[in-house]
């Protein structure tokens, strides 16, 4: 069976602290490449394959871009989004679907809420059920139906692997993590997501990061654009408040969570990292991520010091903070 690196090959990242007793420990790999692509730092296993689950939306979003989808601006930043399911965020989604003729039934990602606790409740008081257009994924498949249409593809098995679409897209993926896909599983919302190393996977982030907008090539020419929306627009690919928008907006820092503890992040200078906490928890991969960015030298103590209190990282008991979350590295 197929399978991501063995606790006994991984590192203690963070650990959870209630009132001065260690509750409990994430341990995990992590490998952060300096801007020439050299490694700077290992942690654990990062030549062992994992699912990047959400992490790997901005290089889909690329191959997507490359594939003629016409994607830009903060359009390009939904197909790349775990969205939080604000109105405005679904407004971009109905656009893309508007702008491929289709109705919000294409749409085969899985019914959900929101994650906006706002935009949920007004739904729920609208007497609304749970959508597939309000699931976090929803961009995505939104423009992957937009790039079916642009190319002449069917649209009603669009998430098969064998789809031209998903066939083109693990060749990007590939392309940009210079890694062959170890296997092809089934996302939480049923598209098909492709086993790669960390190593890889921050390389096909850096490589994005990197590229320039004046490439001869247009697939670089794509991944810069999206780049550059993703932190004009960093709204789009989370929500306000949330931590891969304060980690955007606030530290110019390119972040992507995934589930089940993955992170890619990328500073300003081209230092990008990934990292998969095993337990699966996210609550600690934002701040393990800035930390490692500390110490390699990509970003400031300061600056990172100061974002740290918007990223909820506070263990409450009785509804006040007595203990926090905080990284061991």
């Amino acid at each position: 069976m197929n399978e991501t690196f063995a606790l006994r090959d991984a590192v203690e990242l963070a650990v959870v602290e209630r009132g001065g007793f260690i509750e409990s420990r994430h341990a995990g790999s992590a490998v952060v490449l300096a801007p020439d692509g050299s490694v700077l730092r290992a942690l654990g296993a990062p030549d062992a394959p994992v699912l990047p689950r959400s992490s790997l939306k901005p290089l889909q979003a690329v191959a997507m871009i490359a594939a003629g989808a016409g994607l830009q601006g903060a359009e390009a930043v939904i197909a790349a989004a775990s969205h939080a399911g604000t109105p405005a965020h679904i407004a971009l989604v109905r656009g893309l679907l508007a702008r491929a003729d289709l109705p919000v039934s294409a749409l085969q990602c899985v019914a959900d809420w929101p994650l906006d606790q706002t935009a949920r409740d007004e739904l729920v008081r609208e007497g609304a059920t749970k959508q597939p257009l309000y699931m976090n994924c929803s961009g995505k498949h939104a423009a992957m139906l937009l790039t079916c249409v642009r190319n002449g593809w069917s649209t009603s098995d669009y998430l098969d692997p064998s789809h031209p679409l998903q066939t083109h897209i693990k060749d990007v993926v590939q392309r940009l993590t210079g890694e062959n896909a170890q296997t092809t599983a089934v996302d939480g919302c049923g598209a098909p997501i492709h086993a790669v190393t960390l190593t890889g996977l921050a390389r096909g982030m850096q490589r994005i990061a990197t590229s320039s907008q004046s490439s001869p090539f247009a697939l670089y020419r794509g991944a810069a654009a999206l780049f550059a929306a993703v932190l004009a627009d960093g709204w789009a690919i989370d929500g306000p408040g949330r931590a891969n928008t304060v980690v955007i907006d606030r530290l110019g820092t390119f972040a992507k969570g995934g589930a089940e503890g993955v992170m890619v992040m990328s500073a300003p200078n081209g230092t990008t990292l990934a990292l998969k906490v095993l337990d699966g928890s996210a609550r600690a991969a934002t701040v393990v991520a800035l930390t490692l960015l500390v110490q390699t030298g990509a970003l400031k103590a300061t600056d990172v010091a100061a974002v740290l209190p918007q990223l909820h990282l506070e263990v409450l008991g009785g509804g006040r903070p007595v203990g926090t979350i905080r990284p061991t590295l």
